[in-house]
Order: structure tokens, then C-alpha cells, then sequence
């Protein structure tokens, strides 16, 4: 809205759509500020009692699946030649780079095929155990390492690619926005089916929904349904 005074524009600017209820108002010298976002990561209860809860269940996980890992490392060895554990550099907290650990699904290929091409259905890369293991989300049990290290949470946002995250940044209005909470092997939008070739734009949907929304029974809900829908997924290949 503009209104024409002594040949000056006036506009009145639509606030609202920018600054959330949940904004929050500082005092600068009596100059009144907005924080029009306010994320999870900025509140105490966040800070606090997530890294606590990450720290103690990977802990424990860890201890308690030992045996099967040992067992998933066995096989991963049989089915064919390379390492057990495939590395990969992913984007984390802050736009901040990490290694990601998982176990090795795929035959051995230049890191540049690895890092820039998405893995198709029937991907001829993937090995026999690789299948199962993909399907069943087991290959991701190492991230346990890279919660216990801080790298990652249990819950959050699903990490990408650097390659990937260049892309999504430049065609997806807050992509970036994701970053400001740590990363999780889990999350909203996985146990909401939104994983492997799906729309890249509702999965940002649902990963903004959680850092808006986020709170401990959340977390708990999340893994909950990771254990009763998300390990077997169609679209996990």
C-alpha cells in the first residue's frame, strides 16, 4: 500500500509475513529489534538436552548393537572386494563439512561418480548384501559414530552432498535455512516417506516443519516411527 504526499512515497510493509509469533524483540540503546527467525538452536533446552540425549543413546546403541555391527561388517567383507565402511563428505550445522560414515553397499568407484550422481533403483554399483542393507536402512548404523562425535544428531534434517547442496541452494527458497540445526540420521521428513527420488522441495517442507516445531517428545516420536515404518522403505535403494 503507498499513498503519494508532497511528491514523497510512503510504503507500509507487510510485516506479518515475515516475522513469525514466535518472534523475538531485543533493545538496542532504545532501538527495538526483531529476530524475525528464532531457531531451535538458539534456546538453552535445544543446547542442552538434545546433545545430552544424542550422546547417551548413541552411547548405549552402540554397546547394545555391537554384535550386530561386528555381524553387518562380516558380511559386508564376503560380498566383495574394498574397505567395510564407505566415507563421504557431507554438509552440516552451519554450512560446516564432516565426514559421514556408513557401512559399504556399492562396488568401489572414483569418489567424483560417488559425490555427483544419485543412486537409481537398479543402480548396477550396488552389491548383493548392499541391497538388503540399503533397504533395511542398516548401512546407516555407523552415523551412530558421528552422533557419539557430535558431528550429527539422531533426529534432524538429512545431510547432503556438497555437489547437491550447491544445486538445491540456487533453486529452493530456504534450503540453507535447514542448516541452522544439526543434521540426524532420522528425521520428519524420512518417516514421512520423503526419502531416495522424492521431491527435494517437500522434503525441505517437512525438515523447516521440525526445526519450527522441535521439542524432545518430538525427537521421541520421530525415532519411534523410524523403528515401526521408516527402516523398510520403497523408496530406500
Amino acid at each position: 500500500m503507498f499513498q503519494l504526499r508532497d511528491r514523497l512515497t510512503n510504503l507500509a510493509p507487510d510485516l506479518f509475513r515475515v516475522v513469525k509469533p514466535q518472534a523475538q524483540v531485543y533493545n538496542l540503546d532504545g532501538i527495538p529489534l526483531i529476530n524475525a527467525r528464532v531457531y531451535p538452536t538458539e534456546r538453552i533446552d535445544y543446547l542442552f538436552l538434545k546433545r545430552a540425549f544424542d550422546l547417551s543413546a548413541s552411547t548405549l546403541l552402540l554397546i547394545v548393537l555391537a554384535p550386530l555391527l561386528l555381524l553387518i561388517a562380516l558380511v559386508v567383507k564376503w560380498s566383495s572386494a574394498g574397505p567395510v565402511f564407505f566415507r563421504q563428505e557431507r554438509v552440516g550445522l552451519n554450512g560446516r563439512k564432516f565426514w559421514i560414515y556408513k557401512f559399504r553397499t556399492m562396488e568401489m568407484v572414483s569418489r567424483h561418480i560417488s559425490d555427483t550422481r544419485w543412486t537409481t533403483p537398479q543402480d548396477e554399483r550396488i552389491t548383493r548384501a548392499g541391497k538388503f542393507l540399503r533397504r533395511t536402512s542398516l548401512d546407516e548404523l555407523p552415523q551412530l559414530l558421528n552422533v557419539f562425535r557430535g558431528d550429527m544428531s539422531l533426529v534432524g534434517p538429512r545431510p547432503e552432498r556438497p555437489h547437491f547442496v550447491e544445486i538445491f541452494k540456487r533453486e529452493i527458497p530456504d534450503y540453507m535455512v535447514r542448516h541452522y540445526m544439526k543434521c540426524g540420521i532420522t528425521g520428519w521428513a524420512q518417516v514421512n516417506g520423503w526419502r531416495g527420488d522424492t521431491s527435494i522441495r517437500k522434503r525441505i517442507e517437512y525438515d523447516l516443519y521440525y526445526m519450527q516445531h522441535w521439542a524432545l517428545w518430538f525427537d521421541l516420536k520421530i525415532i519411534l516411527l523410524t523403528l515401526t515404518r521408516g527402516l523398510y522403505h520403497r523408496n530406500a535403494y
